[in-house]
């Protein structure tokens, strides 16, 4: 079988030769082109699978950080009951105050980002017109910082 197909590469002109060659370079430039492509493929899958994890981590932490200061603002209104005054104009507000410092951080503690981004949305959905001045005036306050 051997002398066959010796045979076969002797009668073979220098066209079916260099056909062939280019036939089995065609084939090794597929195979290689198929292993870069699937290597970048499991890299950009490695990358997105890390953005995803980081973009995790960092929510997670952000959502942690406005339970903390919910906490920190409760503690913060107990200090103003205890050390203000209990009677007359200073009193009162000193309690509206704790009332509201504990109120606020009530609902950063139950609410966090994604409560409030919620909350947000559904107060944006209720008064389009108002939110969309007060979206035109803060836009128009950072211009004019910006500018300066």
């Amino acid at each position: 079988m051997n002398n066959q197909g010796s045979k076969r590469d002797q009668n073979q002109g220098p066209g079916d030769r260099a056909r062939d060659t280019a036939g089995s370079a065609v084939e090794k430039a597929k195979d290689t082109a198929s292993g870069l492509m699937e290597k970048a493929r499991d890299a950009a899958s490695n990358v997105g699978q890390t953005a995803s994890n980081v973009a995790s981590n960092v929510g997670q932490k952000a959502e942690s950080a406005t339970a903390s200061m919910g906490s920190g603002m409760r503690s913060m209104a107990e200090t103003v009951r205890e050390k203000g005054p209990e009677s007359g104009f200073l009193g009162s507000a000193s309690k509206s105050v704790a009332g509201a410092l504990e109120g606020a951080g009530s609902y950063l503690e139950e609410k966090n980002l994604s409560g409030m981004a919620d909350d947000l949305t559904n107060m944006i959905r209720r008064n389009p017109i108002p939110a969309l001045l007060v979206g035109v005036g803060l836009g128009f306050l950072l211009a004019r910082t910006m500018r300066s």
